[in-house]
């Protein structure tokens, strides 16, 4: 703990004798001019309120830093924080997240945990220089807009009418989306509809309890795994229902081979106490089971997922479905969710955007395409900054974007960032013309 606090110290000693680039750097937020018009996204930071466990600890510092040079940009506009920014999820199993009290005390102690990111955050809400907006992601799905004003008072929060979600076009751009991006996954979009008789009220998808799980993989240290997933065959009766519910059950398959745990799959080690949850839940709670092989695959939690997931894309306001297949094989493949930019978007008649931005994936990419009108279009993944991106070597990722001027030959700069090192680099850049 005392080498952290020097740690912190000496970092940010080091910000305040240092606090603009030098001429061998790159100022990312810069327009060249004196005009305050950049668009700042940043996301995936995944802030907790224990440093025991939480992603986002080491990086915590140059977090700080960057945000202090966004702060003292006279060019900088607007920062976007485009999800999770506090984590709700990533909690090993057994650990009561509100320690017994309540999210505003959660959330409370994430702030004080990480006061160094939140003091300049509300610094600069208070100076209203820079018009500072949150938009949620699904590791903080259920954290309410009073539980963020509590936090981070005055702060803009663009939300949709259900929680959970919310999607931003910054203001005067209504051709630039900025989203999380989680409502198009499978088990990380909101699910108002399952397990209504056990947590009434909850939209906890199971992503959720997935996170529970990988969190306590990396709390024990990556051990062998201490159970066997038990096999399941496909119906035989090509039930289009057991079709998806068997393959709901290989990316738990999957993901418990991946992510292996040293206990039973029958050990009650899931403690939730949040949103309408209040047991305690094991493995075999959430994984899928048949009693005879080729037999009827069944599920306890999440009962019926695989046949809600049209009804959850339209309370989720997805404007084009996903098939429920596509949907579950492609949940934990990053380019599966990018491409959801071009289909929600670019590809739909009924959207004029030309400029997306998602993160969630925590692959930091730039892909351009054409619209539905043939026109270019620029999609940005704003990755994370958490400590281990086993995704992506960089991490530490921010997109800035710099809308065009007033001459008839001006673009729209879209430039993708990462601090590695506390080194700005930049790792690709687009342009069109809105």
């Amino acid at each position: 703990m005392k080498a952290l606090l020097v740690m912190l110290f000496i970092i940010g000693f080091a910000s305040c004798k240092k606090s603009e680039p030098t001429n061998a750097e790159i100022d990312p937020f810069s327009n060249g001019g004196n005009e305050r018009n950049m668009i700042v996204v940043i996301s995936d930071m995944h802030l907790g309120a224990d440093l025991a466990y939480a992603e986002c600890k080491k990086n915590v510092p140059s977090l700080e830093k960057l945000l202090k040079q966004i702060q003292a940009s006279p060019n900088v506009k607007e920062l976007v924080i485009a999800g999770d920014l506090l984590d709700e999820w990533f909690v090993p199993a057994p650990i009561n997240t509100y320690h017994g009290k309540d999210q505003a005390d959660f959330v409370q102690r994430i702030a004080e945990t990480n006061k160094v990111v939140f003091d300049v955050l509300n610094n600069m809400i208070q100076e209203k220089k820079i018009l500072v907006t949150y938009v949620p992601g699904n590791h903080d799905l259920t954290i309410t807009e009073s539980s963020v004003e509590l936090i981070l008072p005055g702060i803009n929060q663009k939300r949709d009418p259900e929680l959970g979600l919310g999607t931003y076009s910054p203001i005067g751009y209504p051709q630039i989306a900025i989203e999380h991006g989680h409502r198009y996954n499978f088990f990380c979009a909101p699910d108002p509809i399952s397990n209504q008789d056990i947590a009434p009220g909850t939209i906890l998808p199971p992503g959720y309890f997935f996170t529970r799980i990988a969190a306590l993989y990396v709390s024990q240290g990556l051990p062998p795994a201490g159970d066997t997933v038990p096999v399941v065959t496909q119906n035989a009766s090509g039930d289009e229902s057991q079709n998806l519910l068997f393959a709901y059950w290989k990316m738990w398959d999957w993901t418990l081979n991946t992510f292996t745990i040293e206990n039973k799959f029958d050990e009650k080690i899931i403690v939730t106490n949040v949103d309408g949850f209040t047991e305690n839940f094991s493995v075999n709670d959430v994984l899928p089971y048949q009693t005879s092989p080729g037999g009827l695959i069944e599920v306890d939690l999440y009962n019926g997922i695989q046949d809600s997931w049209l009804q959850r894309q339209a309370r989720n306001h997805v404007p084009v479905n996903i098939p429920t297949q596509q949907a579950i094989a492609g949940s934990a493949i990053a380019s599966e969710m990018d491409g959801q930019a071009k289909t929600q978007y670019f590809l739909n008649p009924d959207s004029d955007v030309r400029i997306v931005v998602f993160g969630h994936t925590h692959v930091p990419t730039m892909e351009a395409s054409n619209n539905h009108l043939g026109q270019k279009s620029i999609y940005a993944n704003s990755g994370t900054w958490i400590d281990h991106n086993t995704l992506d070597s960089t991490a530490m990722n921010f997109v800035v974007i710099t809308p065009q001027g007033l001459d008839a030959s001006a673009q729209t700069h879209v430039k993708l960032y990462h601090f590695k090192n506390e080194i700005v680099t930049e790792m690709a850049t687009d342009s069109l013309r809105l």
